[in-house]
């Protein structure tokens, strides 16, 4: 591997570490802290409908990076792929990495912003609580596969 495709591979590694820990970030601690505003002003200020428009625009604003690093996987993977140096197991992730990162992006946030749109009637609805479980399902894998992904990146690149 030469010098500047191994400053690459560590900078795509680097990437995908931190889209993980953004991502983990934004699914434990901001949810929490955001939908318990009440313990830490000391009155309840926000109904759970506003917190959860806070937690959203959170979201979206993750769902930009999460095109970005979509981006960069299959510029990466796909180069891999070309030269022949992929194994199954990093081609399924990869598979998982852009299908979860392409629904949070592109179905599950457009999806639940459109709902909280119609008002706080619709985000009480069976509708709107199956999307937002399916989109916590989706991160959960989303994580998992960068798992994965980084794992298998990390072992080849340390040969």
């Amino acid at each position: 591997m030469n010098k500047y495709f191994k400053m690459t591979t560590m900078t795509y590694l680097m990437f995908l570490s931190g889209v993980l820990g953004a991502m983990l970030y934004a699914g434990i601690v901001v949810t929490s802290v955001t939908f318990n505003t009440h313990l830490y002003v000391g009155a309840e200020l926000l109904t759970q409908f506003q917190e959860g428009q806070i937690m959203t625009e959170s979201f979206l604003r993750l769902s930009y990076v999460v095109n970005i690093l979509i981006v960069a996987v299959v510029l990466y993977e796909g180069y891999k792929f070309k030269k022949f140096e992929r194994d199954t197991v990093t081609k399924i992730a990869t598979f998982f990495v852009l299908a979860t990162g392409l629904l949070f992006s592109q179905y599950y946030i457009p999806d639940i912003i459109a709902m909280q749109a119609q008002g706080e009637a619709m985000t009480e609805s069976v509708a709107f609580l199956n999307t937002h479980k399916g989109s916590e399902l989706n991160s959960k894998i989303f994580a998992l596969a960068l798992i994965v992904l980084i794992v298998q990146n990390m072992r080849k690149a340390c040969k």
